[in-house]
């Protein structure tokens, strides 16, 4: 009965891992809505596939934009900040960019949407495992 029971326990778990939901955000940016998804949960040290989707007021899709993501870890004692910049370019009705995380920690993120002649800037936490 017991090994059954392991056995069960170990397949949920398993199941579990399989069906493991993106890591997404989501944050307002003047009139858009902006929401971040990476396709590890939690995101890892190494690369990750983000998405970026931006909506209008009426909850349109806005892909006419120019996106750019930053991404840095702060400096800590005997380490310099990291810094690093990538494109996102536009895929169906989405931004898609690589983030490679160099190491684990605390990251930020700052997506910068440009469109229609203004730009904001827009930011996220991450944990990497």
């Amino acid at each position: 009965m017991r090994k059954l029971f392991l056995v069960l326990v170990a397949a949920l778990f398993a199941a579990g891992i399989a069906y493991a939901k993106d890591f997404t955000l989501n944050k307002r940016l003047g009139e858009y809505s902006v929401q971040i998804t990476m396709d590890k949960n939690p995101p890892v040290a190494g690369e990750n596939k983000m998405k970026v989707e931006i909506r209008d007021q009426a909850g349109n899709p806005v892909t006419d934009a120019n996106v750019d993501v930053a991404y840095s870890m702060p400096a800590m004692p005997g380490m310099p900040p990291m810094n690093y910049k990538t494109d996102a370019g536009l895929k169906g009705e989405e931004y898609q960019a690589k983030l490679d995380l160099s190491m684990s920690g605390a990251w930020n993120i700052a997506v910068k949407v440009s469109r229609a002649g203004k730009a904001g800037t827009i930011k996220f936490n991450v944990d990497a495992h």
